[in-house]
């Protein structure tokens, strides 16, 4: 009796202290992912090429890359630098933009949430506004601003470049279907991203979508054959996936049959239904092209094409039984410490890919009610959702190591990153020019610190035995890419909402305020607030056709006015910037850029839409509702 007396208090202790840990544990891992994705938002603005905005939070990065395209006569200022250097490849960018619009549209209300919309909307819309001038004419796309081999000759800050900037495109004798493909994928996606916020810019962005989707299949070829300098580093494998991808996302933005039946006709040609991976990537897109069709089978929109998408679902199934190790055997490889491993250089753009596509495959599944079901038994969507946690976990620091490799997370984290500007003193800092071979023996060499905290890049990461070595040379293990942190936005907001929303998520990052690019908004002009006065007159944009005249691309655009309330509202006036052109169906003012309703469409009755039209090159007009009564 003595002793289960002296023992009780002892062992009460002990679950008290576990209890404690375990909350603890708990607690920063709630912080975590939040954070996470404030500093991985950051990390698109350190990557930003072109004239910069006033709304930029990364301070030490100034303007760059001012005259590319202009030796080719195409403006192409704008998109992002890839990784660590200062090309602008385009396959890897734009595979990053459809990964972060697939986060913004699978995952809106929780990157809203957490008052990242507006960020979110921002580092898409830098990508694919640069996509649309890279995008001329119907049948030509420009792939790529400066080249790989005099790029890594030189170790400068992106506003001291001195080394060619010359742009390679592709065309009709030139093609390249992948690049086409990926890049139609891109604008399809983001189509459907900005469409409850700016229905104008989501209808001009399915414009090219579908030319680019259009001259990838009817000219084909690979894209790395038409621009040899990226094949020493951006290799593509292959087109068919790509071509099946945008196909798909085309299918979801537009809900046009076609495209559904293009997969579908395609499926075994192009392999589709016949490759079976283990690899998500820039380059293979197979898994993803499976795992969105099977959403489409789950929501019971397949149709007659129905036996086709269960195909298509078999190898989702595949690619998630590899990565839960339940494959007979056929897995995924994983270090000792647990994380998934694909590839040596920069393994974690392959686990970020993966991880995020197992999130929404279990959404998927959730929400259909279904299994998945492996050759090693069966597995609810939930144990999907556990491991994808399990590797956003590791690398936030639970890992052998105990490192974080998105940087600015968590006390220890690589500080000798891979990465030109954030190994420099800013341009802001240091205002003599640091020249070519000068970066590499003062700087690219010191054991120090880089003197700029690149918030949010994740790094390469551990090799196949969980080793790393925080060392600016090892590039394999310390460089950060864009495609590794597109799939981050999505995945973290997913994580972050299950343990709730905490208002000290963005901690320590100024400028976090929620705000989404607006109707008619310009690349580099303030955006309004999310929570925008509602008012009962909803503007309906699209694009009818579509003309090149020379070297400019003109658009018809339509307007409509949509009475949403339940009473009449009279006197309607619109303001209508950035005009080029005529206008149909509105009576001007005297006032400049003031426009009203013709007289008999004076009074808008509860339901009743007036359409006006007009027509112009290059981006939108910026129509609003200045008064009604």
């Amino acid at each position: 009796m003595t002793r289960n007396c002296n023992l009780a208090p002892c062992v009460l202790l002990a679950l008290l202290l576990l209890g404690i840990l375990h909350l603890e544990s708990a607690t920063a891992t709630d912080f975590t992912y939040g954070e996470a994705l404030d500093k991985t938002l950051m990390f698109f603005e350190a990557q930003r090429s072109g004239k910069l905005p006033e709304t930029q939070r990364v301070n030490w990065r100034g303007d760059s890359g001012l005259k590319d395209g202009l030796a080719q006569g195409v403006n192409l200022v704008g998109g992002y630098y890839d990784a660590g250097d200062h090309v602008k490849f385009g396959l890897p960018m734009a595979f990053t933009v459809t990964m972060l619009s697939w986060g913004a549209v699978e995952y809106r209300k929780e990157i809203s949430d957490l008052a990242q919309l507006g960020q979110t909307l921002r580092a898409i819309r830098w990508g694919t506004d640069y996509f649309m001038k890279a995008h001329p004419q119907p049948n030509v796309l420009w792939g790529q601003v400066g080249d790989g081999d005099s790029d890594h000759y030189c170790w400068e800050r992106a506003e001291d470049m001195t080394t060619p900037r010359t742009a390679y495109k592709t065309d009709e004798s030139h093609p390249g279907s992948d690049l086409a493909g990926e890049t139609a994928a891109a604008l399809a996606s983001a189509a459907i991203a900005f469409k409850p916020y700016n229905s104008s810019y989501s209808a001009l962005l399915l414009v090219h979508a579908k030319q680019l989707f259009t001259f990838a299949d009817r000219f084909r070829g690979l894209y790395d054959e038409s621009i040899g300098t990226a094949k020493n580093f951006y290799t593509s494998s292959g087109y068919s996936d790509e071509l099946l991808w945008a196909a798909a996302w085309l299918f979801e933005a537009t809900n046009d049959q076609y495209y559904l039946k293009y997969v579908v006709d395609n499926a075994v040609y192009m392999g589709g239904t016949g490759w079976a991976v283990k690899e998500f990537s820039w380059d293979n897109k197979y898994a993803g092209v499976q795992i969105l069709l099977s959403k489409v089978l789950l929501e019971g929109r397949g149709g007659a094409y129905t036996s086709t998408l269960k195909q298509y679902q078999a190898k989702a199934d595949y690619f998630a039984c590899a990565c839960l190790q339940k494959n007979d055997g056929y897995n995924v490889q994983k270090t000792p410490g647990g994380l998934l491993y694909v590839r040596e250089w920069n393994n974690l753009q392959y686990v970020t890919s993966a991880t995020f596509l197992l999130a929404v495959y279990s959404d998927y599944l959730s929400a259909a009610n279904a299994k998945l079901t492996c050759p090693d038994g069966q597995a609810q969507p939930q144990e999907l959702l556990n491991f994808a946690k399990s590797q956003a976990d590791y690398i936030l620091g639970k890992n052998p190591n105990s490192m974080s490799y998105i940087v600015g997370i968590g006390q220890n984290y690589p500080v000798h990153v891979h990465h030109r500007g954030a190994s420099m003193p800013s341009v802001f800092t240091l205002h003599s020019a640091v020249e070519c071979v000068q970066g590499f023996e003062t700087w690219y060499q010191r054991p120090e610190a880089n003197p700029n905290v690149i918030y949010g890049a994740l790094v390469g990461g551990p090799d196949q035995n969980d080793n790393f070595s925080d060392d600016r040379s090892s590039y394999e293990q310390t460089e950060p890419t864009l495609s590794g942190t597109g799939p981050l936005v999505g995945l973290l907001s997913k994580l972050q909402s299950l343990n709730g929303i905490h208002p000290s998520y963005n901690k320590g990052t100024p400028n976090s305020q929620p705000t989404i690019p607006r109707e008619g908004a310009n690349d580099h002009e303030e955006q309004n607030p999310v929570q925008a006065p509602e008012t009962p007159i909803k503007l309906i944009h699209s694009i009818g056709n579509t003309w090149t005249v020379g070297k400019t691309t003109y658009y018809r655009h339509k307007v409509v006015l949509k009475n949403t309330s339940q009473k009449p509202i009279s006197d309607v006036k619109l303001e209508i910037e950035d005009l080029k052109g005529s206008v149909w169906g509105l009576i001007p003012t005297p006032e400049k850029n003031i426009y009203e309703l013709p007289q008999w469409h004076k009074v808008l009755q509860p339901g009743s839409e007036c359409i006006f039209i007009y027509v112009q090159g290059g981006s939108q007009a910026n129509v609003s509702i200045v008064s009604y009564h």
